[in-house]
């Protein structure tokens, strides 16, 4: 197999974040084959172990992962697991993280504190991760500084503003854990190569 038919790397990505966050639209708003979800409907057995402060027009909840696929670009392709939000779900993360080269954090600045779960777990194991503020219909009451300082995030963790249900902006976040992961990786002193875009569609 020659050099231009080699097969593309594959790059395994975790989407995590509280319970109704956004993780299932990301994952569906950037995938270019039809998203694998496993949602069900919320039913009486979940009123007091969900909290659905400030989501109470939600009736669906992820409770196994989202599945997806992008390229990024010919020698690139990026694998999408949307991990379940709620507590009782969270063991499942531990089995999504086997092979994981990175991952992404969304947030809502209407409550940060559903993030700290996500973030925690990607620094405990080591894990790169970007940040993704998902802007509800266009409301963020917060500047980047504040947020930062809000989840306490290292000045080196990429975080984006913008709204989950566009795909050019879950291409932009995908495209930032890829610079990420590669100036990780770089050799000190040299700058890793810019992921290539691809063109939206």
């Amino acid at each position: 197999m020659t050099s231009s038919q080699a097969a593309p790397a594959a790059v395994k990505i975790l989407i995590a974040g509280g319970f109704g966050v956004g993780k299932t639209t990301m994952v569906g708003a950037v995938s270019e084959v039809a998203p694998l979800r496993t949602e069900e409907y919320l039913t009486r057995a979940s009123v007091g172990v969900d909290d659905l402060d400030g989501i109470d027009q939600k009736d669906t909840t992820t409770v196994a992962l989202d599945f997806g696929r992008i390229t990024v670009s010919p020698e690139l392709v990026v694998y999408l697991f949307g991990t379940p939000g709620q507590e009782r779900f969270w063991f499942m993360w531990n089995d999504l993280v086997n092979g994981a080269l990175g991952g992404v954090v969304i947030a809502d600045t209407r409550r940060l504190e559903t993030s700290f779960a996500s973030i925690d777990f990607f620094e405990s194991r080591g894990i790169p991760f970007v940040v993704a503020i998902n802007c509800f219909h266009g409301h963020n009451t917060r500047t980047a500084v504040e947020i930062r300082a809000a989840l306490d995030l290292d000045p080196n963790v990429p975080l984006l503003i913008g709204d989950v249900r566009e795909r050019p902006f879950g291409r932009d976040v995908l495209l930032a854990l890829v610079d990420h992961l590669m100036a990780l990786s770089a050799p000190e002193g040299q700058a890793a190569p810019e992921a290539e875009p691809v063109p939206a569609g």
